[in-house]
């Protein structure tokens, strides 16, 4: 399983692909991560969400967050995303 390939289009359908992503940023040292990491988690949304819908890139915010657990109030890692949508795309209409 390649997470960091650049073309999703040739290792399989985006939503899988992103899901694995996310699995990988929670497994990730519980929030504690470099900023280089989260810039390429940005990129691969920015990626994945531009073939649905014209977004705005310069206000695009993603951050990694400790928040609680609604169970046990266990605090857990949670990625943040403030993503601007410009407009929908035809097929997602």
């Amino acid at each position: 399983m390649d997470l960091f390939k650049s073309n999703t289009k040739q290792s399989g359908n985006s939503k899988d692909l992103a899901k694995e992503r996310l699995k990988l940023v929670l497994v990730h040292d519980r929030v504690n991560v470099s900023s280089s990491f989260l810039e390429m988690i940005k990129g691969d949304i920015i990626g994945v969400i531009s073939d649905y819908m014209e977004i705005d890139e310069t206000n695009l915010e993603v951050k990694m967050i400790k928040t609680k657990r609604d169970e046990d109030n266990t605090l857990v890692p949670a990625l943040v995303a403030n993503i601007p949508i410009k407009r929908m795309k035809g097929a997602a209409r």
